[in-house]
């Protein structure tokens, strides 16, 4: 999904979590209208749908260490796993578990990402939201983060709604475009598709304002 700041992007990521409550609409999941759930029964789906904030540092506990970090939905979800399920998850986003009991100002941006989509994965989802997860990075860090969601993607069959601003991050990472403008989807298709052809006047001037290609994505 893509859209200039303050079309809505982030608001729709989070209703479709029911982080923030839409006043209408309906929200499908496998057969389930998220919108009718009750709280328990809400509670039950959240463990298959998860999500990777723009800020890892605002979203990890400055007094607890990553391991633990990382075990705490896991407690709270009732699933088993401990300390050897979080190191295997350390290495599966190339950190290591010498990293378990250390703090998250230890850890460079790009480090702290990795440890909020192990976060995210701890839970075996089906559906992970990506909330501009890479805006904040610089962009030789951009690459390897992309890279290693499209892997894990491939790796564990997992489907992302990816959120950004930056069309030619959405152009490695997405098979399908959505373009929001104003808190309304303008345009929906194949990304190939809307990059080669856009219909609105708004998807043509994102188009535009892209700048030279940067070092997105495998080399």
């Amino acid at each position: 999904m893509v859209g200039e700041s303050g079309s809505g992007k982030t608001t729709l990521g989070r209703s479709i979590l029911r982080l923030a409550a839409p006043k209408s609409g309906e929200i499908w999941y496998q057969q389930q209208d998220l919108m009718q759930l009750s709280a328990s029964q809400l509670q039950a789906i959240r463990k298959d749908l998860q999500i990777i904030f723009q800020d890892p540092y605002a979203s990890l506990n400055p007094r607890i260490t990553i391991g633990n970090a990382i075990i705490e939905p896991m407690k709270f979800h009732k699933l088993g796993g401990g300390k050897e399920k979080v190191v295997h998850l350390l290495e599966m986003v190339g950190l290591s578990a010498d990293h378990f009991e250390r703090f998250p100002h230890e850890f460079s941006g790009g480090q702290r990402q990795r440890i909020c989509i192990a976060r995210a994965l701890a839970l075996n989802p089906k559906f992970i939201v990506c909330d501009e997860c890479v805006s904040s990075l610089d962009v030789s860090v951009q690459a390897q983060i992309l890279n290693l969601l499209k892997d894990l993607q491939e790796q564990l069959k997992l489907s992302y709604l990816f959120i950004s601003h930056d069309l030619s991050v959405m152009r490695f990472m997405s098979d399908r475009l959505m373009v929001m403008q104003q808190g309304k989807i303008v345009e929906e298709g194949e990304t190939n598709s809307i990059f080669e052809n856009p219909k609105t006047d708004y998807t043509k001037r994102l188009l535009e304002a892209i700048p030279n290609q940067k070092a997105i994505g495998k080399q």
